[in-house]
């Protein structure tokens, strides 16, 4: 029977052979031996243990020839304690940037994946604006190693958990033309995730309807810091205030620029009762 598979498997790739979805390029997925499957190391929690560029080639080994795999940068330290910036200087430790000490953000923190440059943002682009869907389990597959990482990872006391994860949304208007909400496509079946894991996680809700977008906005990209922040001004809104009064609220959007767009959402989510605010998304810029 394994022999069979294989010969199918050689069969296929040879008649509809991989296409990078970065570059373009016809490249044969690489075979890893060395480490479980994608599911089999979710399942049982293994992946957490890997570093992030090793996630993310796990993920994306049959979306992305090897060449734009090597183009993923992680953001690592040093970087900013705040708005989670990756420093250009590699030498020193976390701390704050001069944006964080010069203006108020009303969540704790936020962090990402990677850098928002080479090969991570034109897959998320292809997901977004090509309809790409099939980039939607392993881009979720990486921010929840992420989130768990961060919040649930062995010797954390629970005190920064999470109660209620929120996707950014959209105007119903730019819905209906997308189709989906990436944001929600990102974090949608964590909850089934995380009860599958081998894990002792905490129960944590996912609040798909938490946050109304009332005001049509135009894209963000071209926009300066303040008209970013100008556009973004009363654009949101609460459903039910009760479902986050007193809530830990994990905040999740695709990419981080400036920040005015979740800054606006949390001052939103505070305004709420909601405990704190962090912020977790796919990518951000330098």
């Amino acid at each position: 029977m394994d022999v069979l598979i294989r010969i199918a498997e050689s069969l296929r790739e040879a008649l509809f052979p991989t296409r990078c979805l970065v570059c373009g390029s016809f490249f044969h997925p690489v075979d890893h031996k060395g480490y479980p499957s994608c599911g089999k190391d979710f399942q049982g929690g293994g992946v957490f243990s890997r570093d992030r560029t090793f996630i993310f080639n796990m993920l994306m080994e049959s979306f992305l020839c090897p060449a734009c795999s090597k183009g993923f940068s992680p953001v690592e330290s040093p970087l900013c304690l705040k708005c989670g910036a990756m420093f250009r200087s590699r030498e020193g430790d976390d701390h704050l940037c001069g944006p964080c000490l010069s203006s108020t953000k009303r969540y704790r923190k936020a962090r990402a994946v990677g850098i928002y440059d080479k090969t991570l943002r034109p897959l998320i682009h292809c997901f977004k604006y090509k309809e790409k869907i099939q980039l939607a389990n392993p881009l979720e597959k990486l921010l929840f190693a992420l989130f768990i990482n961060f919040y649930y990872k062995e010797g954390n006391d629970g005190e920064e958990g999470m109660d209620l994860v929120v996707p950014v949304p959209l105007h119903v208007r730019r819905f209906r033309k997308r189709g989906f909400n990436q944001a929600f496509f990102l974090i949608r079946n964590w909850v089934g995730m995380a009860q599958a894991l081998d894990m002792n996680l905490p129960f944590f809700e996912i609040g798909r309807d938490i946050l109304v977008r009332n005001k049509w906005t135009e894209p963000q990209v071209g926009l300066d810091r303040d008209k970013r922040r100008l556009n973004m001004k009363d654009a949101f809104s609460l459903s039910d205030s009760e479902r986050v009064k007193g809530k830990r609220i994990l905040l999740v959007d695709d990419v981080y620029t400036t920040g005015a767009t979740v800054d606006e959402c949390a001052k939103i989510l505070m305004g709420g009762g909601a405990k704190y605010v962090d912020v977790l998304t796919l990518a951000r810029t330098m």
